[in-house]
């Protein structure tokens, strides 16, 4: 079955990147989740029953005619090792900072115990820093009713309702009761012109997740405007811009962003120390 599968996406047109970049990959995505079995060899020696094998056809054919993610077909997905509940309409959980995480108590004297996830959708980011520093607490802030559905149910699938909230709010103007030690940022970044030849996987996607105005920064520029005021005196803001990241250093030519290296490539990810701020002038 994967080997059917995958011959099938290869000889198709479809265009990979919510979680996978090759045929291969994606089948085995498809039929591992249709079948409910694990990522790892021991499936290989499983025979599928008539049922199983009707729906990954089923949803095999939706993927190469519809042209949309898998995610979206399937309603779920993995990241970071980590299972996430998704639904069309929302964006597919892929960012780099995720494995950054990790390493991000290096940039700092003391582990952060206030954590915001700022465009948060399905709350994977927020939900990855909570497993990572489990003294915090974390707040996952997004406007779009869906993606707050969404990642309430993400956090009560993985048992953090204790320590993790949803907020329906607008980033852009949220003020928060505490400030953070600890904000990850992955909002709409996407500038006109690359919005025009987006493959039509990436235009399945909620337009208002990806479109951030004619240099991609129409949503960073109002948080980075106030990240001193959202951060303590030690904290950080790690953001996501990918190619919109030329225009945001030509924005603020005085703020000293680091640019971080991305282990499993990419492009466009920055750190943010709020001290630097301090002793550096934004220019509108």
């Amino acid at each position: 079955m994967l080997e059917e599968i995958s011959e099938a996406f290869t000889a198709s047109h479809i265009v990979y990147g919510h979680g996978t970049d090759n045929a291969w990959d994606e089948a085995t995505y498809l039929v591992l989740t249709c079948a409910n079995l694990p990522d790892d060899e021991s499936s290989l020696g499983v025979t599928l029953d008539s049922v199983e094998v009707a729906r990954i056809k089923d949803v095999a054919v939706r993927r190469i005619n519809e042209r949309v993610p898998l995610a979206h077909l399937l309603e779920t997905c993995q990241y970071m090792g980590l299972t996430f509940a998704v639904k069309p309409g929302l964006v597919v959980p892929r960012s780099p900072i995720g494995f950054l995480i990790d390493g991000l108590a290096s940039w700092q004297s003391e582990t952060p115990t206030q954590i915001y996830d700022f465009c948060s959708g399905t709350g994977c980011l927020g939900i990855v820093a909570a497993y990572h520093f489990p003294d915090a607490k974390v707040t996952l802030v997004d406007i779009d009713p869906l993606a707050v559905e969404v990642a309430k149910k993400n956090v009560r699938d993985h048992g953090l309702d204790q320590r993790v909230k949803v907020i329906q709010a607008d980033v852009t103007k949220f003020v928060p009761n505490d400030p953070g030690d600890l904000i990850l940022f992955n909002p709409p970044y996407v500038d006109e012109l690359d919005m025009s030849t987006l493959p039509l996987e990436y235009q399945a996607e909620p337009i208002h997740g990806l479109a951030a105005g004619r240099k991609g920064l129409d949503i960073l520029i109002p948080v980075i405007e106030r990240s001193r005021e959202l951060l303590l005196e030690n904290g950080i803001l790690v953001g996501e811009v990918g190619r919109s990241a030329p225009a945001l250093s030509a924005q603020y030519p005085d703020i000293p962003f680091v640019w971080l290296d991305l282990p499993d490539g990419g492009e466009g990810v920055f750190l943010l120390e709020a001290e630097a701020l301090s002793s550096h002038t934004a220019r509108r």
